[in-house]
This record gives C-alpha cells, sequence and structure tokens, in this order.
C-alpha cells in the first residue's frame, strides 16, 4: 500500500478526484475485501444519495486503472481490495465467507510457474484456499 494520498493516486492514474471515488477508496481502506453492496453502503453513509451504477461504474474504474484489484472467489460476488502490487492469495470461509490475505509462499509474482503456458506471457497467479474461519470452526 502506497503512502500517496488518494487525490493523488486518482490523479496520478488519470482519474477525476471525485467525492465518490475518494468515498469508495476510503470504504475499501476500512473494509478489504468488501462487495459492491458493501462499498455502497459505506458510501452511501459518508455521502447521502449516490446511485448503485454510480458505485458500479467508480469500482470498475478504480480497478481498470490499477488502484483496486476485484477477485472473485467461485460461489460468491466481486470482492473488493486496496491491496494491489503483490501477488497475494486470499483464504476464504466456506460457511460464512470471510475472506483474508495469504502471502504467495514463493515470493516473486508470478508464484507458481505453470508447467506450460501455451505461448501465453504469464503476469500473476491466483490461489484460493477454503477452508473454516476460526467463528465457524467454533460453532
Amino acid at each position: 500500500m502506497t503512502t500517496t494520498s488518494p487525490e493523488q493516486q486518482l490523479r496520478d492514474s488519470g482519474l477525476r478526484v471525485t467525492a465518490t471515488r475518494l468515498a469508495a477508496l476510503e470504504a475499501l481502506a476500512q473494509h478489504p475485501h468488501a462487495d459492491a453492496d458493501t462499498v455502497l453502503n459505506v458510501v452511501r453513509t459518508a455521502l447521502g444519495t449516490v446511485s448503485v451504477q454510480a458505485v458500479y461504474d467508480v469500482l470498475h474504474a478504480l480497478t481498470a486503472a490499477g488502484l483496486v484489484r476485484q477477485i472473485e472467489p467461485a460461489g460468491h460476488p466481486a470482492r473488493y481490495e486496496r491491496r494491489i502490487g503483490d501477488n497475494h492469495h486470499h483464504v476464504v470461509c466456506r460457511s460464512c465467507g470471510a475472506i483474508d490475505d495469504v502471502d504467495c509462499a514463493v515470493g516473486h509474482a508470478p508464484c507458481l510457474i505453470p508447467s506450460s503456458t501455451s505461448g501465453f506471457t504469464v503476469e500473476s497467479a491466483e490461489v484460493t484456499y477454503w477452508g473454516l474461519c476460526p467463528d465457524c470452526r467454533g460453532a
């Protein structure tokens, strides 16, 4: 995570600084791995009336600009996070859907080298670990 201000991150990415974009970045800083509904609720709390489409458009723009990473665990809605620039993975609870980060076991991205690339240039690798979180395991 960078120490550059969110305003400067938006400018450096070629995006205009808007209240909705800033509120979405703040929502994701407060709620890592948030889905769009969570971001919408946090943005609405901060700004008042904001349309669902506006939040989806902001999340798309932030993802396209590389300021946010979108992950899509199987069977779950897309989630968004501010942790970018490394090749970390995720662990997902099969019961409640909680998600946490797992650092790459090998190091440099991509941390998994396929036996064949079929001519592709591999830029990243994703691993999703599935299990039960401590709360669900204890229940």
